[in-house]
């Protein structure tokens, strides 16, 4: 892999980590700025909709730009909004900071993924988007804990502060490393002009191309298991605090321990996500339902539920960023536009999965009831898959067919 994907990896951490480190900030920034502990909230919130919204937006506009500018250009705006959080005593302004951050967060994301994508060799897209999530991952295990303390130490302000600091050499490291027009793909003259950016009327054709039903299968499949992972994982303390029996001590372990086990997905899904898709999407998402729902059942036990949180972290992102790299793969002639509708298919499950989570525990169905809802919204993931698959081969036979008559 190039140096570049890699540096561009070390800057969505950097990003990720302002995304994940929130949860631990809530408390003093509620304190701090004399407002509830749900409207602090909100700013998570605030986030994930603004990637829903903006990876679209942002994708669309970059593409009047080259990468090399687009990508220096999103970091700098993420990098201002921190600065202007870390100083505003306005909680208006903090959640205006947000939204803006998370535009600007799914705008370099789009713009990175067709990068990575162009810079890679052919055939490892999977290998390139593992290591873009990589950077994701890595601020699931360390930005919580490590947003947490700094908000212990110095303040939730310092956390903002760190993010700026972190994204100076990332900034610097993209404009060193990402050249000035990336290679592109040989997938003929609309996917040429998608991956140069800056074509007019690339944005037409690169929606045409995001029609095609495998495409839009695919991002669904992405939405459901995306939505099934935060599902639970919203709810991971207080399920294992009051269903499993761990003391509070142990949430920090156990949010890296899921982290660790997602990071581990995404290096599997590169490892194998290229050659061997079919087998680690079925055989995974079979797994992966099967643990939502082993984990329903056991998660009273200690050790078992200990041991899923790590199994059940490292399939949901090797499901996950194999169904990225075969959006990838399947739109080729719009490589930006497809990697925002993936953020944007992602965060939709980032934002529906809590919300059902939500919904049955106050139903009062118990702390266990998001880890079934997890495994049902698997379970519709596979069972859109199973319709959805055998259409496709008929439909890909019929325009071979008629190909054949018109030669």
């Amino acid at each position: 892999m190039p140096l570049a994907i890699y540096l561009l990896g070390l800057a969505v951490f950097a990003q990720g980590t302002s995304e994940f480190m929130l949860s631990g900030l809530v408390p003093g920034i509620a304190a701090d700025l004399n407002v509830s502990i749900p409207a602090a909230g909100l700013l998570t919130s605030a986030f994930a909709a603004g990637m829903v919204v903006g990876a679209p937006l942002m994708a669309v506009l970059s593409l009047r730009l080259s990468r090399r500018s687009a990508l220096p250009a999103f970091l700098a705006v993420f990098l201002l909004v921190h600065v202007i959080g870390a100083v505003t005593t306005s909680y208006e302004v903090l959640l205006v900071t947000r939204v803006v951050a998370a535009l600007a967060n799914a705008g370099f994301l789009a713009v990175a993924m067709a990068t990575a994508i162009a810079l890679a060799p052919p055939h490892a897209k999977a290998r390139a988007t593992s290591v873009l999530l990589g950077g994701v991952t890595i601020a699931c295990v360390a930005g919580v804990p490590g947003g947490a303390l700094l908000g212990e130490l110095w303040g939730w302000r310092s956390a903002f502060w760190a993010v700026a600091l972190a994204l100076v050499p990332a900034i610097v490291a993209v404009l060193k490393s990402v050249p000035g027009r990336a290679a592109e793909p040989a997938t003929g003259g609309e996917a040429s002009a998608a991956a140069g950016g800056g074509a007019e009327g690339t944005a037409r054709g690169e929606l045409r191309t995001l029609r095609r039903p495998r495409l839009l299968v695919l991002l669904l499949l992405g939405a459901l298991v995306n939505g099934a992972t935060f599902c639970t994982f919203t709810y991971l303390a207080p399920l294992l605090t009051e269903v499993t029996g761990l003391g509070p001590a142990w949430m920090p372990a156990m949010l890296a321990l899921f982290g660790l086990g997602s990071f581990a997905g995404v290096t599997i899904s590169g490892r194998i996500g290229d050659t061997r898709p079919m087998p680690l999407l079925v055989i995974g998402g079979v797994a992966l339902a099967a643990g939502w729902a082993a984990f329903g059942a056991a998660a009273g036990t200690t050790a078992l539920a200990v041991v899923l949180v790590f199994v059940q972290g490292t399939l949901s992102f090797a499901v996950g960023s194999t169904l990225i790299s075969q959006v990838l793969y399947a739109a080729t002639g719009a490589p930006t536009l497809a990697g925002a509708f993936a953020t944007s298919a992602l965060n939709v499950g980032a934002v529906l999965g809590p919300w059902l989570g939500g919904v049955v525990i106050g139903a009062g169905l118990g702390f266990r009831a998001p880890l079934w809802v997890s495994a049902l919204l698997v379970g519709l993931s596979l069972a859109v898959a199973a319709v959805a698959y055998p259409r496709r081969e008929a439909m890909e036979a019929d325009l071979r067919r008629g190909a054949q008559r018109g030669a």
